[in-house]
């Protein structure tokens, strides 16, 4: 394993869900102080700090709440890749000797209902969203149809892993869905587009995580329950991947930025998948965690369906998927969901997820983002 440059000292989370009457804002400074808290620190103590938000308002605001300190704060939007990639640019902001402590921050409001893009802000025409395409509902359908036609995978996996999303969601007390429901139920809810069904999707949502710093090298002055950011990477598509809003296809294939970015943040990591213990996958629906599972070298292609039947991704299994209930369970603020996977994961590392806690100690885990126009942000985290 090589040597990591920077370690996070402190987590702060803002329930997931609806807050009505709460602001994104002020969901963020709520996770900011919970994260100062738990590092010991106060906001005066920060050198620097990277926030991200889609819909919620500009990060840098959040000093009229929690001090007006003069320290250098950069927004970072970066689709759903946002989070993940506030975190990256703290850890880049250490690794140049710039700063030795400071804080990243991921908040979003979102309204009800699906997300409403426009074509042209992609740089394509209106006959793409015409066609109902600019829905990602209805890209993510017709991309898993494809994935299990060309594995030999049925559909009954994908009720499972929904239903496992639920599962550990009801005993996440920050997760936003917290009632459990099978894979019956979910298999004969409403189709939204074939052969997704209304919960194997994630909704659009609220929420906001925080996370105090430092240079890892210094973390032992701090807390002495550091968890490392041994590896981090971001890649955005190839030409002929097949990717959200990518209005055509080429003759041949090529592999997703979740390849590319997972691969990355292995090496430099000095690991492989085989060694991760706890993993958090990018689940907009089902039909996402099992493809990326893969995608990310967690697995092989067309292995998913017998892992999944055998508990293999479950809190008890030998390689634990969205222990926190996932997007599904706990819906996506965009700024703040590539962040809570990295919360999740640093609160299994620190075994302190309570009831939704992985056996046996976890010391590797392993975190993936996905989203529009095809970009993919990982990081593996150790102890």
């Amino acid at each position: 394993m090589n040597a990591p440059a920077l370690a996070i000292i402190g987590i702060g989370i803002h329930p997931f869900g609806r807050t009505e009457g709460v602001s994104g804002r002020a969901q963020a400074v709520h996770a900011v102080r919970a994260a100062l808290a738990d590092a010991g620190l106060g906001f005066g103590d920060m050198q620097f700090g990277f926030g991200g938000s889609w819909s919620a308002g500009d990060p840098d605001t959040l000093v009229s709440e929690l001090g007006l300190t003069s320290l250098p704060f950069m927004n970072v939007a970066n689709g759903c890749a946002t989070g993940g990639s506030a975190l990256i640019s703290a850890d880049a902001a250490i690794r140049a000797g710039l700063h030795d402590v400071g804080l990243v921050v991921g908040f979003d409001k979102h309204p009800r209902g699906a997300f409403n893009t426009d074509p042209a802000s992609h740089g394509i025409g209106d006959w793409y969203g015409e066609t109902g395409l600019m829905l990602t509902t209805q890209f993510f359908g017709l991309k898993i149809q494809r994935y299990l036609h060309v594995h030999g995978i049925g559909t009954d996996v994908l009720a499972a892993i929904a239903e496992k999303a639920f599962r550990n969601g009801a005993l996440n007390p920050n997760a936003w869905r917290r009632k459990e429901i099978s894979a019956e139920e979910i298999a004969s809810a409403p189709m939204i587009s074939h052969p997704l069904t209304q919960y194997m999707y994630c909704s659009p949502g609220e929420g906001a995580v925080a996370f105090v710093v430092c240079r890892a090298d210094r973390a032992p002055d701090y807390t002495d329950n550091p968890v490392y950011l041994s590896g981090a990477a971001l890649r955005s598509r190839r030409y002929g991947s097949f990717e959200v809003f990518s209005p055509w296809l080429a003759l041949d294939a090529a592999q997703s930025p979740t390849v590319d970015a997972a691969a990355a943040a292995f090496a430099q990591a000095g690991l492989t998948p085989a060694d991760v213990d706890v993993a958090q996958v990018q689940d907009t629906e089902s039909g996402a965690e099992l493809m990326h599972m893969a995608e990310t070298g967690l697995c092989e292609h067309g292995a998913q369906e017998e892992l999944i039947a055998s508990g293999g991704t479950a809190l008890d299994g030998r390689l634990p998927i969205n222990t926190d209930g996932g997007c599904i369970a706990n819906g996506e603020p965009i700024g703040a969901s590539g962040l809570r996977q990295v919360y999740e994961t640093a609160l299994q590392l620190r075994g302190e997820a309570g009831d939704h806690q992985v056996p046996g100690g976890p010391r590797v885990g392993f975190t993936h983002v996905y989203g529009a126009p095809g970009i993919s942000a990982c990081t593996v985290l150790t102890r």
